[in-house]
């Protein structure tokens, strides 16, 4: 929410890279709150969360929803910046504000419609045979058709492209080191690009390969529900504590700068409070 008010406040939306933030941001708070909804029907009911009713397909779609909604945005915004950087045969292609727009709309739509296939009938409540014991009802071939693929694109997608912009930083690094010009800028660039693509590696390893390892083990698990718990399921508990940490770290690392976060909210402070003064007089 923070995210999504200083960008609203201080016109950041204006740039074809705030668009997706600020996107990603929102994905991040639907995650969040559906999140939250399966846990207000654990501790009304706990017993649907284990076995499976049809009051968890909503919430499990949105939760699905929500997640495949902020990998693609996290894969935009990997290409955002590669193409930002990368030159391409003859001129630099830059990316507009229409291109932005046009991304999200595809990552909803693409999104809400994997996420939602468990709504339309992709479901196991009357399928006991292939029924997915940590996310009840869904069925396993479903778990394994949306968790493989994109699993696979949040982490290769990335690795291009953030590689591909230290290499590019570096080669002109080193033509600018060959004709005497300075490369202290091209330095710093490439040393931070090279840190945050680390962060987000390491933040997208803690988050989704723990959910990533429990898909694989419902898909090879023979066993039932009751055989299972209590420890399964604590497993699956922190898995969604793992995604939800991601939620929290996504903005640290492409968004919110501490001092950067204080400095618009201190500006925004003051923007208000000299509109209150200018209204009293």
């Amino acid at each position: 929410c923070t995210v999504i008010f200083t960008r609203l406040a201080t016109r950041d939306l204006h740039k074809p890279i705030s668009i997706l933030f600020c996107n990603l941001a929102i994905s991040d708070l639907f995650t969040s709150f559906s999140g939250f909804w399966i846990s207000m029907l654990f501790i009304t009911n706990p017993d649907i969360t284990i076995f499976g009713s049809r009051d968890m397909l909503a919430p499990y779609a949105l939760y699905t929803t929500s997640i495949l909604s902020t990998i693609y945005n996290l894969v935009s915004i990997g290409i955002e910046r590669y193409l930002a950087v990368a030159e391409s045969m003859r001129t630099r292609f830059r990316v507009a504000r229409n291109h932005s727009i046009a991304v999200v709309f595809i990552n909803w739509v693409l999104a809400f419609f994997l996420g939602c296939l468990p709504l339309m009938g992709w479901n196991c409540l009357h399928a006991e045979k292939s029924i997915s014991v940590l996310y009840s009802p869904f069925c396993v071939n479903y778990l394994i058709f949306i968790a493989i693929p994109n699993v696979v694109v949040a982490f290769i997608v990335p690795l291009f492209t953030y590689l591909r912009i230290i290499i590019i930083l570096r080669k002109r690094k080193l033509r600018m080191k060959a004709c005497g010009q300075a490369t202290g800028t091209y330095k710093s660039a490439e040393i931070q690009v090279a840190r945050t693509s680390i962060f987000i590696w390491l933040l997208a390893l803690v988050s989704y390969a723990p959910f990533f390892a429990g898909v694989i083990f419902d898909a090879t698990n023979q066993r039932c529900h009751i055989d299972l718990y209590p420890g399964v399921y604590i497993f699956r508990n922190c898995t969604a504590m793992l995604i939800t940490i991601n939620c929290l770290g996504n903005p640290i690392l492409y968004t919110l700068k501490l001092r950067t976060l204080g400095a618009k909210l201190k500006a925004l402070k003051c923007l208000s409070a000299n509109r209150v003064r200018a209204c009293t007089i």
